[in-house]
């Protein structure tokens, strides 16, 4: 039986071959507990998953980078995603978690380590609210060093945060395809939605991941490919692919990440599209001295 609070022990080995370079754009480090402590007012307590772990999963998918996104259960504290950038050198990038007051040097700091972004999450059930002024603030810091925002939001809350979002003057990135209701359908004033606010504003990217989390009906998430593939195709330079492991605060399933990479050529159906989403998109987000 799969512990739902901890990743799965054996994944398998992916059928699809990722292009060379390809990058794992979304995924966690937690703890461990008893080195780098959670934070008090988290709402979960992950199982530890610590960055060893993530680098031999990244291996065994056959990535060769990841964007190690700052997780709501460790708050403010950077701590264990900035050692884990550390020890991947330049085979990784962060994305942080940062109050409004965050100086300058706090900042510099992070950016040597290999921050590249920052995270705004709206999902009350994860993170207590914050004050949007705070957002603008922190935004209007890390724009000078070339970040990028990463926005996590669910679908229904996209009308009211559209105002904020389109505020922001820097690359914006959606997690997780704006958490559509997959049942309701590509032609649902929801979804209809999303897709004009990326049409309209060229400066939004999108991560086209998490089926497992999408999905009522569990694997091999059959409906959840027509939205993926809507987005790469659609926006072809403007879309990231990540694992999102561990896969916090799954319910139903603990996913196998290698069935996860196999779900990619689905929604990227040539090689062009895979080359773009997996290695020239991200390449060119997080490691732009190499383009």
């Amino acid at each position: 039986m799969i512990d739902l609070n901890r990743y799965h022990p054996h994944p398998t080995r992916p059928a699809f071959q990722a292009p060379a370079g390809a990058v794992d754009a979304h995924c966690h480090v937690f703890g461990p507990g008893d080195v780098f402590p959670y934070a008090p007012q988290r709402k979960y307590t992950p199982g530890d998953a610590p960055k060893e772990a993530l680098f031999e999963l990244r291996d065994l998918l056959g990535f060769a980078r990841n964007v190690i996104v700052q997780a709501s259960c460790h708050g403010s504290d950077n701590a264990a995603m900035i050692d884990a950038l550390v020890a991947a050198g330049d085979k990784a990038r962060g994305i942080a978690v940062v109050e409004h007051d965050v100086s300058a040097l706090q900042l510099a700091e992070m950016h040597a380590a290999g921050v590249r972004g920052v995270r705004f999450n709206f999902l009350k059930r994860l993170v207590d609210a914050t004050p949007r002024e705070h957002y603008v603030q922190i935004a209007e810091k890390t724009i000078p060093l070339g970040w990028h925002i990463v926005i996590y939001f669910e679908a229904p809350e996209l009308e009211d945060l559209t105002p904020f979002i389109t505020s922001l003057p820097a690359t914006v990135v959606i997690d997780h395809m704006g958490r559509p209701d997959v049942d309701l359908g590509l032609e649902h004033p929801q979804w209809k939605r999303f897709i004009a606010l990326m049409d309209e504003h060229p400066n939004l990217w999108v991560k086209v991941r998490c089926p497992e989390r999408l999905s009522k009906i569990g694997p091999p998430y059959e409906h959840v490919v027509p939205f993926g593939r809507a987005l790469v195709e659609r926006y072809p330079d403007r879309v990231l692919w990540g694992t999102d492991w561990p896969h916090p605060n799954m319910t139903t399933h603990m996913p196998d990440d290698g069935k996860l990479v196999d779900f990619i050529p689905r929604i990227a159906t040539t090689k062009a599209l895979q080359e773009q989403l997996l290695v020239r998109n991200p390449m060119r987000l997080y490691w732009p001295e190499e383009q």
